[in-house]
């Protein structure tokens, strides 16, 4: 077989490929894979991705051919591609735009196929039969239109993504434009990757376009890229946030840099629920009813405005009910924001039927060299459980084992030590659980953020740490989203929800907006107990970055 032990790749038969990170060759082929395939795993030599039907997809909405994705696996591979890998990506690559959805001249939509027997096929399936209204000739299928989303659901799980090309509704007339110069007095223009990025989702007002998700780091401007995206269509929109706080975060934006006015913009949250051509909503919200059995209070909002954009900012995140929702307003553009499309729960393949094909992803360490985040630095720091600690965590259930290694009172200590180490810095605790974050609070006499502190104080203490008024802050997991603390430079991690990957990822982010000083590092530190399950949830959490390009060093509690 042929061998040039020169290059990183080795394509195994199952799909997977093993990614060798020693060698000059590794970052390119980094990011070559990271266009079609999913990060597995990355220890420190050699990291595993997974070639999925799903990432194929996502490349192809993209515009990726069979032959590029093959290409790029030949120029970097050790040994010849197993013949059935490139088999399977010829096919899987092939798939992705077999099946269209047109709309009909009456209105109605049409599945249309080059490939009769295709058609048949699909006919015979149950997951797409209740959703057929008529076979009118052997290369399509009507179909109902308020069953637009299950249709593309149905599809993708039988292997067969639909490329929509059925149009959107307009939605009513919006009068939008980009400021040249903030209210702050700053010039405002977008960035490059930002105007790509809303290229690349609206393709001029193309059936092509107009639904999908953007990917770009924390810090890098996705509020920005859904500005610019509703400067382009001018229609009323509904904006999707994750909390109250995130929410006036948005409208304050939308104010400084478009020249909509604050009776544009209303807010429909716990406090207030005003419905305006641009309303924006919490997903607590649309998510609440009296009862578990009764119907959701608030979904009538995606029925009330005349939307012709629905945009999901934190789209990972997309609660099961509001998928069920997003199933029936497939007439409507919809555009997912988001650092990372891992879902825990993965569901990865009912954003790509709902909300949309990826449209736009950048490497995290791409935009860092380019000076648009902040440069940041990863250490793992491990300490042991004490010993009576030791032994409570040895005769407990699986779950307690977690809490217990989790809180490590250890952890305080090294907390102290590290506050100490970057005094003058603005420094994040961030934590899982209330009882550690309280006593840390307690610990340095700080502020504490949680899920029980009014809106009005988190605003508050966020406001008081971006002026430099607090210097240390203590957060729950209610800070991982969508919170602008430019300024902050460390993060200190203490606990966290179990081996979730987008919320390390999430965590991070909180620090990589772009310094004042642009050649300043951020740090971010992870404390973990040693030789327990908090050691082996923190590898799993770790994955993602890793495939960005971070590096964690690891060190024991001694070696601080």
């Amino acid at each position: 077989m042929h061998k040039d032990v020169d290059k990183p790749v080795i394509v195994q038969s199952d799909r997977s490929i093993l990614l060798e990170t020693d060698g000059p060759q590794f970052e390119n082929a980094r990011d070559m894979l990271a266009a079609f395939a999913e990060v597995v795993k990355s220890p420190e030599h050699i990291h595993t991705y997974r070639i999925s039907a799903l990432s194929l997809w996502n490349a192809a909405s993209t515009g990726m051919t069979a032959h590029e994705i093959l290409e790029g696996l030949s120029t970097y591979s050790r040994y010849e591609l197993p013949q059935n890998v490139v088999a399977d990506i010829r096919d899987m690559v092939g798939r992705y735009g077999r099946l269209k959805l047109h709309r009909t001249e009456d209105g109605g939509l049409a599945l249309v196929s080059d490939e009769p027997m295709l058609i048949r096929e699909l006919l015979s399936h149950n997951l797409l039969r209740p959703y057929i209204r008529g076979v009118p000739g052997g290369d399509r299928v009507l179909v109902k239109p308020e069953d637009r989303g299950n249709v593309k659901c149905a599809l993708t799980k039988l292997g067969f993504p639909v490329e929509d090309l059925a149009g959107y509704a307009d939605g009513a007339p919006l009068e939008i434009a980009l400021r040249e110069t903030c209210q702050s007095g700053r010039p405002f223009t977008l960035r490059r990757y930002q105007t790509e990025s809303v290229d690349a989702f609206y393709l001029n007002g193309s059936n092509r376009g107009g639904s999908g998700v953007i990917v770009l780091p924390c810090g890098a401007g996705k509020t920005i890229v859904a500005i610019g995206v509703m400067a382009a269509v001018k229609t009323h929109t509904l904006v999707l946030a994750t909390n109250t706080v995130a929410l006036r975060q948005w409208k304050s934006e939308l104010l400084d840099k478009t020249t909509l006015r604050d009776e544009d913009i209303g807010e429909y949250s716990g406090d207030e629920k005003i419905i305006r051509p641009v309303t924006i909503a919490t997903y607590q919200v649309l998510t609440y009813r009296k009862t578990k059995d009764s119907e959701f209070t608030h979904f009538g909002i995606f029925d009330q405005g005349q939307w012709g954009l629905i945009i999901y900012d934190e789209v990972h995140m997309l609660p099961a009910p509001v998928f069920r929702a997003t199933a029936g307003i497939q007439a409507k553009r919809r555009l997912g924001l988001t650092a990372t499309l891992i879902r825990e729960d993965a569901r990865e393949d009912e954003v790509f039927s709902l909300i949309g094909p990826k449209k736009y992803d950048v490497p995290w360490k791409v935009l860092e060299k380019q000076g648009w985040i902040a440069e940041a630095l990863c250490t793992e720091i491990r300490t042991p459980l004490p010993a009576d600690q030791r032994f409570e965590y040895a005769i407990s259930p699986k779950r307690n084992k977690f809490r217990i290694a989790s809180t490590n009172p250890h952890k305080i200590a090294l907390c102290e030590a590290l506050a100490e180490r970057h005094r003058g810095d603005n420094v994040l605790i961030i934590g899982q659980y209330l009882s550690q974050l309280k006593q840390l609070a307690r610990h340095f006499n700080a502020p504490i953020i949680t899920g029980q502190t009014p809106v009005r104080r988190r605003q508050e203490l966020y406001q008081a740490f971006r002026t430099g008024e607090i210097k240390l802050l203590i957060v729950s997991k209610v800070a991982n989203f969508a919170i602008d603390l430019p300024d902050a430079n460390v993060a200190i991690q203490v606990s966290g929800t179990f081996g979730s990957r987008q919320e390390e990822a999430q965590r991070l982010g909180r620090i990589l907006r772009p310094k004042s000083d642009r050649g300043s590092i951020a740090r971010f530190y992870s404390l973990v107990s040693k030789d327990t399950c908090d050691q082996d949830f923190s590898m799993k959490r770790q994955l993602f970055l890793t495939e960005q390009g971070y590096r964690y060093e690891i060190l024991n509690e001694d070696e601080l």
